[in-house]
């Protein structure tokens, strides 16, 4: 087996210089009858044909503990989907030999699911069966092209793409989704739902914000507690089994899972257990009469940790190690944002530390220099958001942040990804402005007299929603996460986010507000949102997300729809100018 591994991998491989040579250049600019989502990033059909899938189609791979159940779940689907396009693909069926087998190599079969990992693949299919070769550097990659063939089968009885050659890879490391579960809780097959889709998408982060001022239902072993006083309840908690069962699925889809357990802010339910490390815990966010900058909280929900107070460190410290044994990602996100500071000035210690001459930011300080160290320790890449370094109240001095060890997540302003790459950190970026899925849906605090106004007289920008408008597909998709950076700073951008916040999101309306706008984003990502002349594609874009969505609803995935039934069956008649 391992001969004909290496001999396959060495053909590819001409294949590949070849085949690159010849298509490179016209790849990305074309769409075609059937498509990949993302669109790969070399994709050459010269002649659009397809060939029958054989009823006993199988795929051959090397054993791989995460690859192999991915290959048994793909051949299932390829197997037993029979997909029907909303316009019927206007491809002859050739009467050459069906397709038999799909034929895996993989160069490195030990290389782990990590920040950086090897994500290219090469698929052959070609114009007469019986065998279509797709050969990947990692089972990462080849799980990648598993998804890019599974989208070339349709109809009844199944036939598959004929003569096409990918060659693909991502343009950016970090792709991924964050999802909050403790301003609403979310069940573990929503998760697993969700995760399956980004495998679909070709997304390969799923940033879990675990807990936040509202809930706490991550059960730790040290501290218990936590979970049974600050859940929403026994039966609103993930437990180890539970989070085990979801790495372990993130692992069999591609998906890494990185954990956030956001301080020293957004820690008001540790108040339950621990109330003396807790700041203005139980207050109401926004006393009356208070101009914003006198609020205590973000929004409703008050409590910060205390820095000063040695107990928060055996507290906190008992819970990164739980929190690190239980999920192996190398990336541990450690949140530090939205340090307000009229919070910390409630206590006595604080207040007496500021009489002192010591600063809020001097308090910040205390708090990641007792807790990074300790995070490092267990070989972890530190994650903060990026207010930690560029907030304009409480911040910390960048000799805090080693910026080897250091990743900065830029969520307040698109200009931030500057200051933040310029001062030499690594970047994830997930602007409010564009990648925020929860913006344009109002406000969720009440008796708010703003919506109380005679028709006719709210202005626009009062919709209630901080960071309003909701963000169209089309928005995120022509996000350029690099913007107005040198070629330098760009290299220290490692990819994006889309996250949902979850004061007015649950489970009943979790798949729509995800997707397919995280589907937009994935593309840009992946493949960018460019073609070959530098023009962006959006326009292109739109036929192809609509039935890439009509397929993700069919695989179980609610995604809402991008356009009416009619603009896809009568194609660019929708479109704002005629072309």
């Amino acid at each position: 087996m391992a001969s004909s591994i290496n001999y396959l991998s060495c053909g590819l491989v001409i294949l590949f210089v070849l085949c690159q040579s010849m298509y490179l250049a016209s790849s990305t600019d074309h769409d075609y009858p059937v498509n990949v989502w993302p669109k790969p990033r070399t994709f050459s059909w010269p002649n659009p044909q397809a060939i029958s899938l054989s009823p006993i189609f199988a795929i051959t791979s090397p054993y791989h503990q995460y690859l192999t159940p991915a290959v048994k779940r793909y051949l299932n689907q390829i197997l037993t989907e029979h997909h029907r396009p909303l316009v019927t693909p206007a491809i002859n069926l050739t009467s050459a030999l069906p397709l038999l087998t799909l034929s895996i190599s993989v160069n490195d079969l030990v290389a782990p699911l990590h920040h950086g990992v090897n994500e290219s693949y090469v698929l052959s299919i070609p114009a007469s069966g019986p065998v279509a070769y797709l050969a990947a550097e990692t089972a990462w990659g080849a799980m990648r092209g598993l998804e890019s063939f599974s989208q070339l089968v349709w109809g009844y009885p199944s036939r598959v793409a004929s003569d096409v050659y990918i060659w693909d890879e991502p343009l950016y490391e970090h792709r991924g989704i964050m999802l909050d579960t403790s301003r609403n809780y979310f069940g573990v097959d929503d998760l697993l739902r969700t995760i399956g889709a980004m495998s679909m998408n070709k997304l390969n982060v799923f940033h879990w914000h675990i807990t936040d001022s509202h809930s706490f239902p991550l059960v730790l072993p040290s501290l218990p507690s936590l979970s049974e006083k600050g859940a929403y309840g026994p039966e609103m908690v993930y437990t180890p089994e539970d989070i085990k069962t979801v790495v372990q699925f993130g692992m069999e889809y591609g998906v890494r899972v990185v954990p956030e357990v956001d301080m020293p802010a957004h820690t008001a339910t540790l108040a339950e257990v621990y109330p003396e490390i807790v700041t203005c815990a139980n207050m109401f966010w926004l006393p009356n009469g208070a101009d914003w900058p006198d609020r205590l909280a973000a929004e409703p929900g008050t409590g910060h940790l205390n820095p000063l107070i040695p107990k928060t460190y055996e507290v906190v410290e008992n819970l990164i190690h739980d929190v690190i044994s239980m999920f192996p990602e190398p990336f541990y996100h450690g949140g530090a944002d939205e340090v307000v500071p009229n919070c910390w000035k409630q206590d006595s210690t604080i207040q007496d530390f500021l009489a002192n001459n010591g600063t809020l930011s001097q308090i910040l300080e205390i708090f990641i220099n007792k807790t990074y160290p300790y995070i490092a320790s267990e070989n972890r890449t530190v994650v903060y958001w990026e207010d930690v370094l560029l907030d304009a109240e409480i911040h910390v001095d960048a000799s805090f942040l080693p910026k080897e060890n250091t990743i900065l997540q830029i969520w307040t302003n698109p200009g931030n990804v500057k200051r933040v790459v310029s001062a030499g950190y690594r970047a994830i970026v997930s602007t409010a402005d564009l990648y925020y899925l929860d913006c344009g849906h109002g406000d969720f605090v009440g008796n708010n007299s703003l919506y109380d106004k005679p028709p006719g007289t709210m202005k626009a920008n009062e919709s209630g929603s901080w960071c309003g408008p909701f963000k169209t597909w089309q928005t995120i998709y022509n996000y350029d996460i690099t913007y107005g950076l040198t070629p330098e700073e760009a290299k220290l951008v490692i990819g994006g986010e889309v996250a949902l916040w979850t004061e007015q999101a649950d489970p009943t309306v979790l798949d729509p507000r995800i997707w397919p706008r995280s589907s937009a984003m994935a593309e840009s990502l992946w493949s960018g949102n460019t073609d070959d002349n530098g023009m962006k594609r959006y326009g292109f874009a739109t036929d192809r997300l609509n039935e890439w969505r009509y397929r993700m609803v069919n695989r179980g995935i609610g995604a809402e729809p991008i356009q009416p039934l009619w603009c896809v069956r009568h194609p660019g008649m929708c479109n704002a100018v005629q072309g």
